[in-house]
C-alpha cells in the first residue's frame, strides 16, 4: 500500500515531464516537501523520446541522467508514477488531492534484470516508439526505456489472467512480480499545486488529406524521431514503414493540422526548428543521396534559431518551397506517396503567367504535427482558466495552482525549463505565506 505523508505546506507536482521534475527539483532542493505524481511508468516525458536537440544536435539522455540523479538523492521529493489526479478540492494554502494509481504488478524489488520479459510471449505496439507504424512491438513484461526512472519493469494489464502472466511470475528470481496488485486510491494534503501534464502530438489521422490513415509512408515527426534513434525501432536506419526498404528522399510538411481552423489553432513554435534538425538525420543517415524538401508556410526560427535555419537553408541537399500541400496520394506501384499542391513562390516564373503546380513523389513523407494539451480542457480535476486553445491562463482565480511548461503553452525544452522554475517559485511563496500564518 503506498503512503504518502503530506500537510498544506506540502507542494504537489502533477506531471513528471522535464517541466515536472524541474519544479519538483527546485522546490525540493530548497527544502519543502514534494509529492510528484506521473501517469506514465517513468518520469522524463517527451524529452526521453528524442534522439538529439536542437539546435546543438545534442542528446537529453545527460540532462535526464543529471535530473534523475538529483532525484534520487533528493529526501523531500516522493514520486508516484502510473498515478492520476483524479480530484483536487479546497484553496490556496489548503488543498486535498485524490489521486488514482494503477497497478504496475511489479514491486520495489525488482532488479531490472529483465527475466520476466524474456518469459512472456505476448507482444503489443510499443508506445514509447508512438508505435510507428507496426514497426515497434514491446513484450507485456518491459522496461518502458533504456533509462527509465524508476528502473522497474511493468506488466502490461492485458495479460494479467493469462498464462504469460504465471510465466513472468515463476521467472522472477527476486519475487517482484505480484499478480494481486490492485487500483489504489491515495488522498493527501498540499499547500500548492503546479501543473505540469506536458503536451501530446496532434492526432495526424484527423488530417484526412494528408492520408497518414491509409498510407504506411506518411508518418509523423515524433515517429521519425524514434526512427533516427539508435534505441529505436529500426536501430537509427531510415526505413520505410511498408516494405523496409531504404529512405533517401524525404518530404516534411510543416503546420500539419497546426494553425488551422479546423484543427489546431495555434502555431507549437517547435515544429520548424524540429524538421530543420531532422534533415540532419536524413544527411548523417545517407550523406549527399540523402535529400529533404521542406514544405512550408513560413519558417519560424527566431532569436538563437536563426543561424541554425541559415546553416540548413545553405545545404544544397535541403531544399524549401513555400507551399501548403493540398493533398497526397499514393503510386499504388512503388507506394511512394505524392504530394499535390501549387508553389506559390512560382508565379510567371517560366513566363507563363501562372503558378506551377507539382505532383512529387518522395521515399517518405514526415508531417510536422503541432503540440497540443495533453489534458482535455473538460477534464481537469480542479477549477481553472484555460484559453480555447486548451493552455491553463495565469489568472487569480487559479489561487495556489499553477501551471508549467507545456501545460501553459506550446514551449521548447529551454523555455519549459525557465518556467517550470517561475512556478516552483511562486508554489513555494504559497506554501511560505501558509508557515508564516501558521507560526502566528
Amino acid at each position: 500500500m503506498t503512503e504518502v505523508i503530506a500537510t498544506n505546506q506540502t507542494i504537489l507536482v502533477v506531471g513528471g515531464g522535464i517541466s515536472g521534475l524541474t519544479a519538483a527539483l527546485e522546490a525540493a532542493e530548497t527544502g519543502k516537501q514534494v509529492v510528484l505524481v506521473e501517469k506514465r511508468p517513468f518520469v522524463g516525458g517527451r524529452i526521453t523520446q528524442l534522439y538529439k536537440y536542437f539546435p546543438k544536435l545534442c542528446f537529453p539522455t545527460c540532462g535526464l541522467e543529471i535530473n534523475q540523479r538529483r532525484a534520487k538523492m533528493n529526501p523531500n521529493l516522493t514520486i508516484i508514477s502510473m498515478a492520476e489526479v483524479t480530484e483536487v478540492q479546497g484553496e490556496a494554502g489548503d488543498y486535498s488531492a485524490t489521486i488514482k494509481i494503477s497497478p504496475r504488478y511489479v514491486n520495489e524489488n525488482c532488479t531490472g534484470c529483465g527475466d520476466c520479459t524474456r518469459a512472456v510471449e505476448a507482444e503489443f505496439d510499443n508506445e514509447f516508439n508512438y508505435g510507428l507504424g507496426g514497426m515497434s512491438k514491446r513484450k507485456g513484461a518491459y522496461l518502458p526505456h533504456k533509462m527509465a526512472h524508476p528502473q522497474r519493469y511493468v506488466l502490461d494489464p492485458r495479460i494479467i489472467g493469462t498464462e504469460d502472466a504465471d510465466k513472468a511470475k515463476a521467472a522472477c528470481k527476486v519475487n517482484a512480480i505480484d499478480l494481486e496488485m490492485q487500483e489504489e486510491t491515495l488522498t493527501f494534503k498540499a499547500g500548492a499545486i503546479v501543473w505540469a501534464t506536458g503536451w501530446r502530438p496532434y492526432d495526424a489521422n484527423k488530417i484526412q488529406p494528408y492520408g497518414y490513415d491509409r498510407f504506411a509512408n506518411v508518418i509523423t515527426n515524433v515517429e521519425f524521431e524514434r526512427m533516427a534513434d539508435p534505441q529505436g525501432p529500426t536501430g537509427g536506419k531510415l526505413l520505410r514503414p511498408s516494405d523496409g526498404k531504404e529512405a533517401k528522399h524525404v518530404a516534411f510538411i510543416q503546420c500539419a493540422g497546426s494553425r488551422d481552423h479546423n484543427h489546431l489553432l495555434h502555431c507549437s513554435r517547435i515544429c520548424c526548428m524540429a524538421t530543420l534538425k531532422q534533415t540532419h538525420f536524413v544527411q548523417d543517415a545517407w550523406g549527399d543521396d540523402g535529400k529533404s524538401t521542406i514544405y512550408y508556410i513560413d519558417i519560424r526560427a527566431i532569436d538563437r534559431f536563426e543561424d541554425f535555419y541559415t546553416r540548413v537553408k545553405n545545404n544544397p541537399n535541403v531544399s524549401f518551397i513555400k507551399s501548403k500541400v493540398a493533398s497526397i496520394t499514393e503510386n499504388s506501384e512503388n507506394g511512394n506517396p505524392v504530394l499535390h499542391g501549387v508553389d506559390v513562390e512560382s508565379y510567371n516564373r517560366d513566363g507563363n503567367g501562372g503558378y506551377d503546380r507539382y505532383a512529387t513523389e518522395y521515399d517518405l513523407v514526415v508531417l510536422a504535427v503541432g503540440m497540443e494539451p495533453s489534458v482535455d480542457k473538460g477534464t481537469f480535476p480542479v477549477d481553472i482558466s484555460i484559453n480555447e486553445e486548451g493552455f491553463i491562463e495565469p489568472a487569480p482565480e487559479n489561487g495556489g495552482v499553477f501551471a508549467a511548461g507545456c501545460a501553459s503553452d506550446a514551449l521548447d525544452v529551454n523555455r519549459a525549463v525557465q518556467q517550470a522554475t517561475g512556478a516552483a517559485l511562486r508554489a513555494i511563496q504559497v506554501v511560505n505565506r501558509v508557515a508564516g500564518t501558521e507560526g502566528q
